[in-house]
C-alpha cells in the first residue's frame, strides 16, 4: 500500500515537473526575440577596422518548432543533438572569421543567438533580432555584433502588389500583395559614419515565375526603406540571402536572373531608380570564386561545380565602397548530404577607416 502511495506521489511530481518545464519552454519562446538596444558598446580590438559578414546558417533551430517540424523531419537536423552539433559547426566558422558584425539568416530566435555566442567563446558578441512573420518556417534574420546599434531593430510592414510595373518574371496570375516576412532594419554610428543596416531573407526559388514576381515586390518595399535613409544622409549596408542573381555581377556559373531584384535594390530599377546607387561587393571577387550556395540539382548528394550559385549578397553605398580594403567568400568546407555545416558560405567584407 505504501509503495503504491509513494508511486502515485512520484508520478505526480513527474507530471508537475513536466508541466513546469512546458510552461518554462513556452515562456522562453515568448522571450526569444531581442530587438531592444540598451547599451552603446564597441568591443572591437582595432576600432579603425570593421569586418561585416553575411551568413545563411541553414536552420539554426534548437528549440523545437512545430510549424516547421525542426529539429525533426522538416529540416536537415533530425533531433536536438544534431541541431546543437550543427550550431557548434557554425560557431567554428564564425570563430575563424572573427566578424565585428555578422548577419545571420535562418535563425529561430535569440535563444539560438545566445547559444551561438557562447559556443564561439567570445563574450563580446551581442545578439539582436526582431520577430519576423514567416509563420510557415519560423525562420528569422538576426545578428551578432561587437558594436551595439544606436536604434532598436524594427521592421517595415509595407505591402506592395505584384507583379510590379515592368516585371519581366512572366507571372500572369492574380495580382496579390506581399510584405517582407524576414528582415530587420537598424542604425549604427561607427568611426564618425552613420549607416543603416538592413538584413533580409527574400522568398526562395530564383526561377519560379510567381515567386520571382513576389520577390520583386519585396525588393521594392526594401528599396523604399533604402531611399528613405539615403534621403536623410545615411550610408547603407544591405545584406542577406536574396535568393536571386545579379545581372551585372555574374556568379561562377553565369547564372542570370529572371527578376530585377538586384537591380531594384541597387537603385537601377524600381520607383526610386536613379536616385541612389548601391555597389555589390562581389564585383571585386574573382568570378570563379563567386558562389555562396549549394543546391543538389540531381539529388545524388555529391556537390559538383555546376551546382553552386551566388544568391547571398552585400550591397553598400559609394562612400562606404571607397573604404573597402578586402572581400571574399569563405569556401573552407565541402558540401554534401549529411554535412553539419550550412549549405551556404559566408560573404566577408572588410573596411578600413
Amino acid at each position: 500500500m505504501y509503495f503504491n502511495i509513494f508511486l502515485v506521489f512520484i508520478m505526480g511530481l513527474v507530471i508537475k515537473t513536466a508541466r513546469m518545464e512546458k510552461v518554462w519552454i513556452e515562456k522562453v519562446r515568448e522571450e526569444t526575440f531581442c530587438p531592444t538596444v540598451t547599451e552603446h558598446r564597441d568591443m572591437r580590438q582595432d576600432k579603425s577596422k570593421l569586418r561585416i559578414v553575411q551568413y545563411n546558417v541553414e536552420w539554426l533551430f534548437v528549440d523545437y518548432c512545430a510549424t516547421s517540424d525542426c529539429p525533426g523531419n522538416g529540416c536537415a537536423w533530425a533531433n536536438q543533438t544534431i541541431a546543437i552539433n550543427h550550431l557548434n559547426k557554425v560557431a567554428k566558422v564564425i570563430q575563424e572569421l572573427k566578424p565585428d558584425i555578422i548577419n545571420l539568416c535562418e535563425v529561430e530566435g535569440c535563444d539560438e543567438l545566445n547559444m551561438l555566442s557562447k559556443s564561439i567563446e567570445n563574450p563580446a558578441y551581442f545578439p539582436y533580432m526582431v520577430k519576423g512573420k514567416d509563420t510557415g518556417t519560423g525562420q528569422n534574420v538576426g545578428m551578432l555584433t561587437q558594436i551595439d546599434p544606436v536604434a532598436n531593430l524594427y521592421r517595415t510592414e509595407e505591402r506592395v502588389t505584384y507583379p510590379i510595373p515592368g516585371s519581366m518574371c512572366g507571372y500572369t496570375g492574380q495580382p496579390t500583395d506581399t510584405g517582407v516576412s524576414k528582415h530587420y532594419i537598424t542604425e549604427f554610428v561607427t568611426n564618425g559614419i552613420k549607416f543603416a543596416m538592413i538584413g533580409a531573407h527574400l522568398i526562395a526559388f530564383p526561377t519560379d515565375k510567381m515567386r520571382c514576381a513576389e520577390r520583386e515586390a519585396q525588393a521594392q518595399i526594401l528599396q523604399n526603406v533604402i531611399y528613405g535613409y539615403v534621403s536623410k544622409g545615411y550610408q547603407i549596408i544591405f545584406l542577406g540571402d536574396l535568393n536571386d542573381f545579379d545581372a551585372e555581377v555574374l556568379d561562377a556559373n553565369n547564372n542570370k536572373p529572371l527578376s530585377r531584384v538586384l537591380d531594384i535594390l541597387k537603385g537601377n530599377a524600381g520607383i526610386h531608380a536613379g536616385t541612389y546607387k548601391l555597389f555589390n561587393i562581389a564585383a571585386n571577387i574573382l568570378q570563379e570564386n563567386r558562389f555562396t550556395d549549394w543546391w543538389d540539382q540531381n539529388s545524388n548528394c555529391n556537390s559538383t561545380s555546376n551546382e553552386f550559385s551566388m544568391i547571398d549578397h552585400i550591397l553598400v553605398t559609394p562612400n562606404l565602397q571607397e573604404k573597402i580594403v578586402g572581400q571574399f567568400i569563405y569556401h573552407d568546407y565541402p558540401e554534401y548530404c549529411g554535412t553539419l555545416n550550412s549549405d551556404h558560405y559566408p560573404v566577408v567584407l572588410d573596411f578600413s577607416f
